[in-house]
């Protein structure tokens, strides 16, 4: 029933987020940033659905997450997309929810399309993929994810200039800004790392799971139960927000007694951090 509910939480969150799209910020003359805000731009300039270009501008990505995250992320994140672009399509001709004040546009639109893809990622999916972009780009590069997210967007922004003016352009970075503030909010950090150490008896099984699944390294200590005495297996593994939702399924999967604990990580460097690919 979780898992059944998450998949409808990513839809809501892709319907939520095209409401917020065509209700406040694109009659309005205000884009949004990431592939989200090329698929603005596309759609004005030649005059085709945004759905379409949602679809399309977001199929590599889809293909990223599934190579480098995993099936389950991947199939989320197109479910997500997919929802995003056809409540687009469905919603085109609704009513303008708010007009004319343009700081409350944007600070209103940026809130309902935040809150909607920091639904979706708190369920394990995506509805854009320059996140998943910039989160393997930081790994070749000597930046942050938030530093490659920023760069990926002045870029879109310069575009989006090229449509909808300066003032269009200044308005869109600052609901992107409010978006990714909110989404930040809704899903407590969406790109950086954290690590996760996990207290078992089910070593092996987690283990295997985690490499193959995962496609991450972890590192293992012998650890005692200081109220049971029992003899356990300490399992410490560094990964990003986006795979804090399946490393927790893997987990309920090989042992549901297991105690473990998310930290926040401000950097990670050396080591074997680097991902290897799990298809």
């Amino acid at each position: 029933m979780k898992k059944v509910l998450s998949y409808f939480a990513v839809i809501l969150g892709g319907v939520i987020t095209a409401y917020g799209l065509e209700a406040v910020l694109i009659p309005n003359n205000v884009s949004d940033g990431g592939v989200t805000g090329l698929g603005i731009v596309g759609s004005q300039l030649l005059n085709l659905p945004l759905s379409l270009f949602l679809v399309l501008f977001n199929i590599p990505f889809l293909f990223l997450g599934y190579k480098q995250i995993g099936k389950t992320f991947s199939i989320k994140s197109f479910i997500g997309i997919a929802s995003l672009a056809i409540g687009a399509s469905v919603m085109h001709h609704i009513p303008t929810l708010i007009s004319g004040d343009s700081l409350l546009v944007t600070v209103f639109g940026g809130m309902i399309i935040g809150f909607g893809m920091g639904l979706a990622l708190r369920n394990g999916g995506a509805l854009d993929g320059i996140d998943m972009l910039a989160v393997l780009l930081s790994k070749r590069l000597p930046f942050s994810t938030g530093d490659v997210i920023l760069g990926l967007n002045v870029f879109v922004f310069a575009v989006v200039a090229t449509v909808f003016g300066l003032k269009g352009a200044l308005l869109s970075g600052i609901a992107y800004f409010v978006a990714k503030t909110v989404i930040e909010l809704v899903e407590v950090g969406l790109s950086s790392s954290v690590t996760v150490t996990i207290i078992t008896k089910n070593s092996d099984e987690l283990v295997a799971a985690i490499q193959d699944r995962l496609g991450r390294s972890v590192t293992l200590a012998d650890v005692t139960g200081g109220f049971s005495g029992d003899s356990l297996k300490s399992i410490t593994c560094v990964i990003t927000r986006l795979e804090e939702s399946k490393i927790k399924d893997i987990i309920d999967d090989f042992d549901r007694s297991a105690f473990y604990t998310f930290t926040d990580v401000a950097e990670v460097k050396g080591g074997s951090f680097k991902k290897h690919d799990i298809h």
